[in-house]
């Protein structure tokens, strides 16, 4: 059994906040563009439910696809804010859905969550356990940041994304790969403890070990399918940053053009990053109906992964491929 990535979604609340929201704390728009690349992100109320983000995207992910809730055995959303301590957003995504005989549950690895959820996705259809896995991320990041706090406020931003996992026909495709990795003794870098509940983090630290941890799981992977940077026809890294990303790029050989970036409209969204970015970029038409996908990702624990895993897309209600 071959997994591939069969449906992608996303989605994001109403509220555009520009740069400028930020001069109140010092930041200006050149400073915050120089430095991260991120011009504007999305905003959920306070009010708001992030399940409703996560619904949406998985829905959209489905409907191209072409399955059903029923359909789906397994859903992950990984998140690390989550409208309630417990249960998680997975099990009422499943049951909003209609996803009635599907196990559903959160996977926190912070940014890098997505990939750890795909590699699981992966895991379960080509043990043949699953023949149809849904994978969100989810985040309401504003939920933890410190707003007054210049070097972490502008960064921030809240969205979905999902995509649906499947068995399909290889084709000659390569099989998926991950390589997933972590060092607790790097927690003072990046967290938000129980008391104070906002993140802190070392800026200068995490990009160093955000790019050597990414690109040396990204070239474990391809060096274990054989495979080079020229293989894969699309390369998302997390959107912590745009220089974050193109340092990966830059250091993996991948050319601009089939190099992702979405951070400019977004923010930082976590492990929604990756998915949402995903969707975007089939929405630009940046995406064919086939294709090898790489992934990258970096996050708090420090937690880290990297990827490869075909897509097989069609036309449905989420845009259209070239």
């Amino acid at each position: 059994m071959t997994a591939a990535i069969v449906g992608i979604g996303s989605a994001l609340p109403e509220r555009a906040v520009s740069n400028s929201h930020f001069a109140a704390i010092g930041s200006s728009d050149e400073w915050i563009v120089k430095r991260t690349g991120i011009r504007q992100r999305h905003f959920l109320p306070e009010d708001g439910h992030l399940a409703d983000l996560a619904l949406a995207a998985s829905r959209t992910a489905l409907a191209q696809a072409g399955r059903t809730a029923r359909d789906v055995g397994h859903v992950v959303v990984a998140t690390t804010t989550p409208d309630r301590t417990t249960p998680g957003l997975a099990v009422e995504v499943a049951a909003r859905l209609g996803a009635d005989r599907a196990a559903a549950f959160d996977l926190h690895a912070a940014c890098a969550g997505f990939v750890y959820a795909l590699d699981h996705a992966v895991a379960l259809v080509e043990s043949g356990r699953a023949s149809t896995v849904l994978v969100c991320g989810a985040e309401a990041l504003t939920r933890i940041t410190d707003h007054e706090d210049r070097s972490t406020a502008v960064l921030l931003g809240d969205g979905a994304g999902a995509v649906v996992v499947a068995d399909v026909d290889a084709g000659g495709a390569p099989e998926p790969a991950f390589r997933l990795g972590s060092d607790g003794d790097l927690i003072p870098l990046l967290y938000a403890d129980r008391y104070d509940r906002k993140l802190r983090m070392d800026g200068p630290e995490i990009f160093v070990q955000a790019v050597e941890r990414m690109s040396e799981a990204a070239r474990d992977v391809l060096a274990r399918r054989e495979l080079t940077t020229d293989d894969v026809d699309l390369f998302v890294a997390h959107q912590a940053n745009a220089r974050i990303v193109r340092a990966v790029g830059k250091e993996l050989g991948v050319p601009p053009e089939r190099l992702y970036l979405n951070v400019d409209r977004v923010a930082n969204t976590s492990s929604a990053s990756i998915p949402l970015a995903l969707h975007q970029a089939w929405q630009e038409g940046r995406l064919g109906p086939t294709g090898l996908l790489g992934v990258a990702a970096f996050g708090a624990g420090v937690t880290w992964g990297a990827g490869v895993i075909g897509w097989r897309l069609t036309d449905g209600d989420t845009g259209t491929a070239p």
